[in-house]
Order: structure tokens, then sequence, then C-alpha cells
């Protein structure tokens, strides 16, 4: 059993962001980490995407989706340990990188970026075969349904269950710049604390900083811009 259970979707900012905080505490705490999925493509799909959501976005999340198809194989065929190291590749190639101008909506989901991700995984690049393979979003599906049955429907990715199954699972926290190894343990024993109180539901801005990420054009030495964010939708704020 897993300290940790991380329900992700690989083309989320926040959720990369949060785990790298979380793989730094991983190392300090010698938690466990079960690397979960949580597709916002598929728990949007009653939503009218062309009036909901920026016009981007469903080519994004329908890459999430594709890339979780891989992972879903991978776990199959090469264990649940072989998701974190792929997890890690995802976000260096889709969110470690300079902004996407430029470059297709949904040019997260190209064949050769999962094949780079899973050579560097150690994984057989021939697993891209299953980017479009249908049958794996039930159980993609299943686990986003996990997730969501852990913490309400009114949430996004990432969402945290620590010490599962009995213990607390929280949506984020969504964080936009990285702590460094001294604050990353004192960061988490405040949220573990706080969402341990069995009064607790939830605390919550939308105003959000652009994350501290090269896929942002963000660097660590200054803050991003300030963007207000409502319903899982990205807003500037006016």
């Amino acid at each position: 059993m897993a300290d940790i259970n991380f329900y992700f979707d690989p083309i989320c900012p926040f959720a990369w962001m949060t785990s790298k905080w979380i793989r730094i505490v991983q190392a300090q705490r010698d938690y466990t980490v079960d690397w979960r999925f949580i597709s916002l493509r598929l728990i949007n799909a009653h939503i009218d995407y062309d009036s909901h959501f920026p016009p981007e976005y469903e080519a994004q999340h329908t890459a999430g989706l594709r890339l979780l198809r891989v992972a879903s194989a991978v776990r199959e065929k090469h264990g649940r340990e072989a998701i974190g190291p792929l997890y890690a590749a995802y976000g260096a190639r889709i969110l470690e990188t300079g902004p996407d101008e430029g470059r297709e909506p949904g040019w997260q989901g190209a064949p050769e970026l999962a094949a780079a991700a899973l050579t560097e995984a150690g994984l057989p690049s021939s697993l891209t075969e299953f980017l479009d393979d249908t049958s794996r979003d039930a159980e993609i599906q299943a686990e986003s349904d996990e997730a969501l049955a852990l913490t309400g429907k009114d949430v996004g990715t990432p969402i945290v269950h620590f010490e599962p199954p009995a213990g607390v699972a929280f949506f984020g926290p969504v964080i936009s710049r990285l702590p460094d190894e001294e604050q990353a343990g004192v960061l988490w024993d405040h949220v573990v604390g706080l969402a341990r109180f069995p009064g607790f539901a939830e605390l919550k801005r939308s105003l959000r900083e652009q994350p501290q990420l090269p896929s942002f054009g963000v660097t660590t030495s200054e803050p991003g811009k300030t963007e207000d964010w409502h319903a899982g939708s990205r807003r500037l704020k006016k």
C-alpha cells in the first residue's frame, strides 16, 4: 500500500508543479507514491468546450487522454512502479520546455513525444500504439471517478490521497512556485495538518500566478503573471 496516491493528468501544469514538490517530500520522508490517472478530457466530457473553455483546451485535454492510454498500457505490462518515471519524462517534454507558441494545439499527444518519453523511462517506444486505444478509456474513467469520489466533483487535478484508503484526500495543493528542500516538508506538514481536521472543507482563491515553468516562459527568479481561474478554466485578470 502506497503512502500517497497522486492522481494526475500529464498536460496539467499545476499537477506537474505539485508532483515535483511531492517528489522532494517523498525523498525526505521515504514515502511511497502510487501515480494514478485522472483525465481532464473524460471528467469534462459533459461540458461544451466551445462555450466553457479557451479554444486550445479541448485539444490539450485530448492529448492528455492519449498519453494516459499509453500510461495505462505501461502499468499493465511493466507494473505500477514504471508510471513515476514515465510521468517525469512526459513532464520534462511538455512543461519543462519553452512556451508552445507556433505549435498546433494538442502537440503534447504526438507519437514522437510519447516515444521519446517512453525511451527515457526505459520502456519500449512501440507502446505509442496505444495512444488511440479507446478500450483503455474505461479504466481511466474508473480511476478518474475514484479520485472524484474522494474529494467531490468540483475539482481538477492533481488529487492527493494521503495514507490511503482511510486517510484524507484533497484537490491540489495548487502551487505556482516550487518550494526548496527546507520549505517542502514544512509546507507538506501544514497541508496535511489542515486536511486532517474533520470539519475542514475548503481554502481557496481563484487568482493564481502562472507557474514557474519553462512552458510558461516564467523563471524561478520572477513571479508569474496573475490570472483568474474559475470553473476549471483560465481567465486573464481584468
